[in-house]
C-alpha cells in the first residue's frame, strides 16, 4: 500500500526536524519534494531559505525568502531570513529595512525572533543595530538571561565595559547556569586584573562549556597561582583534557586554512613548507616526539597566546609569525619587534622579558604569563 500524500504542514514539520538535527541536505530534499506538490506554501519556501542559509548557499537562500515574501509580504520569518542573507551580501541598509519592517508589524514581543535578528547583526559586525535589537528583546522580556547576556556582548564590543559587566552580572542573576555569560564575564574580569573574581566565575563552569582555549588557560593559571596546585593535580586533569581537545580542533582548522591559503588558482601549492608548518595535528605531534635522527635536529615547537592564536615551528619561525600578525610590525626587523613587545609586556606584567634571541624571548613571555609553550 502506497504512502499517502503528506500535507504541506507535515512536509514543513519533517524538514524542521531535520534542520534542527543539522541534516541540512535532507531538509532541502524534503522541502523540494513538498514544494513540488505545494508550490504556494509560504512556510516551505521559508524553510528552504533557512536550510540554504545553513548550507551557506546565500543566493539560493535569497531567492527562497523572496519567493516567500512574494506570497506573503509581511511574513516575519521570511523578512528576518532575507535580512540575514542581505547582511551576507553586504547590503546592510536593506537588511535593517527588513528588520525594521518586523518591528513595524508589532513583533517586538517575539523573544526568539528579536534575538535571532540581533545575533545575525552581531555576527556581521553591525554592533549598534545588534545592540538595538537585544535591547528590544530585553525590554519586552526583562527576565531573559539570554537577552541580557547578548546585550552585554554587544556593548562590550562597542567599548562600554561598565555596561557590559552590568549586563553579564544581571544575566547570571537571572540564570546562574548560563555558562557562556559566566565565561565571558570571567575573561573581562581577568583583563581588568580582578583575578580572584575571574577565578570565582571560571570555577563555576564545566570543561564542556568552554569552546575557546583562552578561558581554560586562565583557569589553569589562576588555580595554580591562587591554590598552589601542581601541574599533575587530579583537579586539573579534566581541564587539560578539554584543552587538548580544543587544541586538536584548532590545529585541524589551521591545517585546512593553510591548505586553502597555500593553493594557487592553478591548484598548485605555493609554498609546501607552509603545510609542514601548520599542518601537523596533535596526534601526529606525539609521533614526532619519538623520532630520532635528522628529523629531530630542527626542533618544532608549539605556542598558544593569550589572544587565542596557535603558532608552530622553530623558535625563530614562531616569533616571525607573531611579528607578521602584528600589522604595525610588518616592515620592521625581528629584533625591533622582540624589543618593543618585551617592553610592552614588562609594563603589563612587571616581568622582564629578554629580547636577545627568539627562544629566550618566547620563554620569557611564557614566564610572564603572556603565552603558553605547548611543546
Amino acid at each position: 500500500m502506497s504512502e499517502p500524500f503528506l500535507s504541506s504542514d507535515e512536509f514543513d514539520e519533517r524538514a524542521h526536524q531535520l534542520y534542527n538535527e543539522g541534516q541540512y541536505d535532507e531538509a532541502v530534499e524534503t522541502l523540494r519534494e513538498g514544494l513540488g506538490l505545494y508550490p504556494t506554501a509560504v512556510e516551505l519556501h521559508v524553510g528552504m531559505g533557512y536550510a540554504r542559509l545553513a548550507r551557506e548557499e546565500f543566493a539560493w537562500a535569497r531567492r527562497a525568502f523572496e519567493e516567500a515574501l512574494g506570497l506573503d509580504p509581511d511574513h516575519e520569518d521570511a523578512l528576518a531570513g532575507l535580512g540575514e542573507v542581505l547582511l551576507k551580501f553586504g547590503e546592510r541598509g536593506g537588511a535593517v529595512a527588513c528588520f525594521d519592517r518586523i518591528l513595524a508589524l508589532g513583533f517586538q514581543d517575539d523573544h526568539d525572533l528579536m534575538l535571532q535578528i540581533g545575533r545575525g547583526l552581531f555576527r556581521e559586525g553591525a554592533l549598534d543595530q545588534a545592540r538595538r535589537f537585544f535591547e528590544v528583546a530585553r525590554a519586552a522580556h526583562p527576565d531573559s538571561a539570554e537577552a541580557a547576556a547578548c546585550q552585554g556582548y554587544a556593548v562590550h564590543r562597542l567599548g562600554d565595559e561598565r555596561e557590559a559587566l552590568a549586563c553579564l552580572r544581571r544575566a547570571l542573576e537571572l540564570d546562574p547556569a548560563h555558562g557562556e555569560a559566566r565565561i565571558y564575564l570571567a575573561n573581562l574580569l581577568y583583563d581588568r586584573g580582578e583575578y580572584e573574581a575571574a577565578l570565582f566565575n571560571l570555577e563555576r563552569t564545566t570543561p564542556e562549556e568552554h569552546f575557546d582555549a583562552l578561558g581554560i588557560w586562565r583557569l589553569l593559571e589562576l588555580k595554580q597561582r591562587v591554590h598552589r596546585l601542581p601541574d599533575g593535580d587530579p583537579e586539573l586533569l579534566p581541564w587539560r583534557q578539554r584543552l587538548q581537545d580544543l587544541m586538536a580542533d584548532t590545529l585541524l582548522e589551521d591545517r585546512l586554512l593553510a591548505e586553502l591559503e597555500a593553493t594557487g588558482p592553478d591548484g598548485q601549492v605555493r609554498d609546501p613548507r607552509q603545510l609542514e608548518l601548520f599542518g601537523t595535528l596533535l596526534t601526529e605531534l606525539q609521533g614526532m616526539r619519538g623520532r630520532g635522527g635528522a628529523a629531530g635536529a630542527a626542533a618544532e615547537h608549539w605556542v598558544h597566546t593569550a589572544a587565542g592564536r596557535t603558532y608552530a615551528g622553530t623558535w625563530e619561525e614562531i616569533v616571525r609569525q607573531m611579528k607578521n600578525d602584528a600589522g604595525e610590525w610588518g616592515g620592521g626587523s625581528l629584533e625591533e619587534f622582540m624589543a618593543a613587545t618585551a617592553q610592552r609586556g614588562r609594563r603589563q606584567t612587571g616581568v622582564a622579558i629578554p629580547a636577545t634571541d627568539p627562544e629566550s624571548f618566547i620563554r620569557g613571555s611564557a614566564d610572564a604569563g603572556l603565552l603558553r609553550i605547548l611543546h
